[in-house]
C-alpha cells in the first residue's frame, strides 16, 4: 500500500478535541526503517529467510510504514465495522459502513474514513482498519499480542520495530501461516492473511520475494 496523505479538516495537528489521541498526528516521525538486525531476529524467530519479511512488508505498504503526519499507515475496512457495530449504521453511513467489500476510496481518504468512524465506536474503527508496515487488522490485536486494539495502536506509533514484533507474534499464533512463510507457500499464505480470491496478491509475493532474495 502506498504512503498515505491526509489533508482533512478535521485531522490537523491542533490537539482538537474530538480527535483520539491514538489518531493525532506525531511529529517528529517515529522511526520507520528497519535494521538488518531486526529482520534477522524476526527471521530467526519465524525460521524463515528474512526475503520473506521484506516481501510480505513490500506488498503490504510499498513506500513507507507510516504516513506524511507521522501515523502508521492505514486501510479502513468498512465491511468490518459493519460487522463490529451490528450494521446499526449501515444505512446513516454507508462510506464508513457496509455488509458490501471495497469501497475504499483513495488513500488519503483512510484516516478520516478511521476518524468519522471513531466518533461513532472508538474500539470497533481501530479494529476495523489494517495497520502498519503488515497491515494486520486491529480486530487481530490479540493474536498479534495486544489485549485490546487501542494497545496495538499505541505500540506501532512508538516506530516500526513494533510493527515487527506484532507481524512476528501474529504469524507465530497460526501454524498454518508460520509454515507458509517457512516453506514460501505463497498462495496458502495469501489466502490466510489476505482471504480468499488473492491470487494476484500471492504473485506479487513472490515477485517481492525474487526481488529481495
Amino acid at each position: 500500500m502506498e504512503q498515505l496523505t491526509v489533508a482533512a479538516a478535521t485531522d490537523k495537528p491542533n490537539h482538537q478535541p474530538d480527535v483520539p489521541e491514538l489518531l493525532r498526528p506525531q511529529s517528529p516521525q517515529p522511526p520507520s526503517l528497519l535494521t538488518d538486525a531486526d529482520y534477522a531476529a524476526a527471521a530467526a524467530t519465524l525460521h524463515c529467510e528474512v526475503a520473506v519479511i521484506k516481501a510480505v512488508a513490500t506488498v503490504e505498504t510499498g513506500q513507507s510504514p507510516f504516513d506524511a503526519q507521522g501515523r502508521p499507515t492505514i486501510l479502513f475496512e468498512r465491511r468490518y465495522f459493519s460487522r463490529l457495530t451490528g450494521h446499526r449504521y449501515d444505512t446513516t453511513h454507508p462510506e464508513i459502513s457496509s455488509m458490501a467489500a471495497g469501497g475504499y476510496g483513495t488513500l488519503a481518504s483512510q484516516y478520516p474514513k478511521l476518524l468519522q468512524a471513531a466518533a461513532l465506536d472508538l474500539d470497533s474503527a481501530l479494529r476495523s482498519a489494517s495497520w502498519g508496515a503488515f497491515q494486520i487488522m486491529g480486530d487481530n490485536c490479540q493474536l498479534a499480542g495486544f489485549a485490546t486494539p487501542e494497545r496495538m495502536v499505541a505500540a506501532m506509533r512508538t516506530g516500526v520495530a513494533a510493527h515487527l514484533a506484532a507481524f512476528a507474534r501474529f504469524i507465530q499464533a497460526d501454524p498454518r501461516l508460520l509454515a507458509a512463510v517457512q516453506y514460501k507457500d505463497w498462495p496458502q499464505f495469501a489466502t490466510l492473511y489476505n482471504g480468499a480470491g488473492t491470487q494476484g496478491y500471492a504473485q506479487k509475493l513472490a515477485a517481492a520475494y525474487a526481488a529481495s532474495s
